[in-house]
């Protein structure tokens, strides 16, 4: 074979190469514009039935009964039950170190007053003899029966000095405490409760409590630690507190409690219940609930199939050995069925068709 035969076979031959991945390079951009259009003739299938803008509920889904075991979806018929409203506080656990000095002071005066009676009584048996002396013959001097009047006048002046000391620390007391406290650290015999203090098997609280709430001394306390997950400690009060707390603003109140893991300086949270306020509700359970746009949702069964979310309130959290959860008493209802295990796909599924008719548009 000649040599131009031969060039004209390598150019024919380099053409067909060229023009196959011309075919292919423009074939390529064909086909994925054609599949894309088919995708979008292609509808999907949604789970969402009904999309209404109502408060009792976003949209309702439909999950057919296969599909929901296979989701391995979970329901829960919630139960009536009732809670007793109650207050919430703070507080400290105080040191009475200054109550017990206050008390040593006290009684120290008093002691201080009982020699001065002791002396005083002793200057008037003296000064009456000394008078007698010096009326009989001035046996005795006017000068020596006027130092014993002298002596017993000064004697007399010590006693109200210590009176007067005694009724002041009882006024300080009463001041930077209270009255009932002033009365029973001035009780020469201490209470059992004051006793229980002294020997620290009780600790003294400082509970603030809201402005709109007056403590029965009849209604315990139930404190805890702040921080400590742990058992109620029931606190029996005592009465007001002269002095606030800088640190929360309200009422102040003194309880004492056993003292058991409670330590001077701590603070404690606290719940006063309110005797006259029981309301019927259900506990919607923690595993019940999703979190969307920082609020808390369920998703309530409402047929075999079908689903709508619903708004629910966490104001109020219980926590109990038999269950855990927020108390509502108005947005679901007893014997509502929820989903306790599978909410958050639906809450997927949910927010999938919103995105899809947000791109339609």
């Amino acid at each position: 074979m000649s040599r131009k035969a031969m060039m004209i076979i390598g150019i024919q031959a380099f053409l067909i190469i060229v023009l196959f991945w011309l075919l292919v390079f423009y074939g390529k951009d064909e086909y994925e514009e054609l599949g894309a259009e088919l995708d979008e003739e292609v509808e999907t299938r949604s789970l969402v039935a009904e999309h209404p803008s109502t408060d009792a509920g976003v949209a309702t889904l439909v999950l057919p009964v296969a599909l929901q075991k296979q989701s391995g979806l979970q329901f829960t018929r919630l139960q009536a039950t009732t809670h007793q409203a109650s207050s919430a506080a703070f507080g400290t656990v105080e040191s009475i170190d200054s109550l017990v000095e206050l008390r040593t002071r006290f009684f120290a005066a008093l002691a201080d007053g009982n020699v001065i009676r002791t002396n005083i009584a002793s200057a008037e048996q003296k000064l009456q003899r000394l008078k007698l002396l010096n009326q009989d013959d001035k046996n005795v001097s006017d000068r020596v029966v006027q130092e014993a009047e002298a002596l017993l006048n000064s004697e007399k002046a010590r006693l109200g000095a210590s009176s007067t000391s005694a009724n002041g620390i009882r006024d300080n007391i009463r001041q930077l405490w209270c009255s009932t406290l002033a009365n029973w650290t001035t009780q020469n015999t201490p209470n059992n409760t004051f006793q229980g203090l002294l020997q620290h098997r009780n600790v003294l609280l400082k509970v603030t409590l809201p402005f709109d709430v007056v403590p029965d001394k009849n209604t315990m306390l139930n404190i805890t630690p702040m921080g400590a997950v742990s058992q109620f400690i029931q606190a029996k009060f005592i009465s007001e507190a002269a002095l606030s707390d800088s640190t929360v603003q309200g009422k102040t109140y003194y309880y004492h409690a056993p003292a058991g893991n409670l330590r001077t300086n701590m603070r404690v949270s606290a719940r006063l219940e309110k005797q006259d306020k029981v309301t019927t509700g259900v506990i919607v359970p923690h595993q019940a609930v999703v979190w969307y746009a920082n609020q808390a949702w369920v998703y309530q069964k409402t047929g075999a199939e079908k689903f709508v979310r619903r708004l629910i309130n966490t104001d109020i959290e219980i926590e109990s050995e038999a269950i855990s959860g927020w108390y509502n008493t108005a947005e679901v209802a007893e014997n509502d069925e929820v989903v306790v295990s599978g909410a958050q796909l639906l809450l997927s599924e949910e927010l999938k068709y919103q995105i899809q008719n947000e791109n339609e548009d």
